[in-house]
């Protein structure tokens, strides 16, 4: 059964920028990726003590769905269950497993070891937002908003979800970049856009980071 969906709001972050429905809304030009997260958390005032333990993949996805949600999105509209997270990237957790590895010539570090899965941001973002809907985290070489956009369609028409937060979320070294959508059937937001392929690309292509 098909339905109406639409992206009601977007974050993108790459190249030391961070965008809010296709607006540039932060930046600090030259820093490395550590440090861009650290005044990026700090620019937006976000309050997560659990942020300055988290890998860089965490406090990516972090801040990206702090910027995407709020402010805007009322999850008291729904239950917990009816909202879902889909992530997808190209190199897991990666650059944390090399890291972790690095410790285990000396004495492995249990804090690095946490995040040696992909899905453990998909867990922070759902522990902070109190999220238990559907949720997965899928590996490809590269962005595939054709798998992004029927995947979570799917959910939605089949009424698993009623909301889902969806996109990409990079980081490998300092290659980082996320575009995160926030997916409804309601249009009340400030974006509507349909939730199709096109519309999608057009958001991740928004910074060519």
């Amino acid at each position: 059964m098909s339905t109406e969906q639409y992206i009601t709001a977007s974050c993108a972050i790459s190249n030391q920028v961070v965008y809010k429905n296709g607006v540039s809304l932060f930046e600090n030009k030259g820093a490395d990726l550590t440090s861009f997260l650290l005044s990026a958390y700090h620019n937006f005032a976000l309050q997560y003590p659990k942020f300055y333990k988290m890998d860089n993949l965490g406090k990516l996805g972090m801040i990206a769905s702090e910027i995407l949600l709020k402010p805007g999105f009322h999850a008291a509209d729904y239950l917990p269950e009816q909202i879902g997270v889909m992530l997808t990237n190209a190199s897991s957790s990666l650059d944390t497993d090399i890291k972790y590895f690095e410790t285990v010539r000396n004495i492995a570090s249990p804090s690095l070891f946490v995040y040696t899965l992909p899905n453990i941001v998909i867990g922070e973002i759902c522990i902070r937002n109190n999220f238990k809907g559907e949720n997965a985290f899928f590996v490809f070489s590269r962005f595939d908003a054709n798998f992004i956009q029927s995947y979570v369609s799917n959910l939605l028409a089949k009424n698993i979800l009623e909301a889902c937060v969806c996109g990409w979320i990079e980081v490998m070294d300092q290659d980082y970049k996320a575009v995160l959508l926030l997916v409804e059937k309601k249009t009340t937001r400030s974006q509507n856009m349909s939730f199709t392929i096109e519309n999608i690309n057009k958001i991740y292509q928004l910074e060519n980071g």
